[in-house]
């Protein structure tokens, strides 16, 4: 399973988290930087990509659109990059569960 971060987060979260999630990238990396967020929801189901991030856009397009297309939404405030690998880390196996649930679109953590 392979995590797509959005602009709003670090791009170091790939490769901090590859031995968990691996394939996983960062919207930089992928070309997408600046563009609209339904390019980078189309990339993403594309791709086989569950997208990551605190933008709540992301949120309001799954409840209209709904799967195949996944996202973890990231509610925390301001924090450190680690404090966001720590949480994903922590969440692993939810991450995983959700995955592989075709009726389900969000995972808020």
């Amino acid at each position: 399973m392979k995590l797509l971060f959005d602009e709003n987060l670090s791009p170091k979260l790939p490769h901090l988290l590859e031995d968990i999630f691996p394939g996983s990238a960062h919207v930089r990396d992928c070309g997408l930087k600046g563009r609209a967020d339904d390019v980078i929801w189309r990339y993403a189901n594309t791709k086989g990509f569950i997208i990551v991030s605190k933008d709540a856009d992301f949120h309001q397009r799954c409840l209209l659109y709904g799967p195949p297309s996944k996202f973890v939404w990231l509610r925390l405030g301001n924090c450190t990059r680690e404090d966001l690998k720590m949480l994903l880390m922590a969440h692993e196996q939810d991450i995983v569960t959700f995955a592989v649930n075709p009726s389900e679109s969000v995972l808020v953590l």
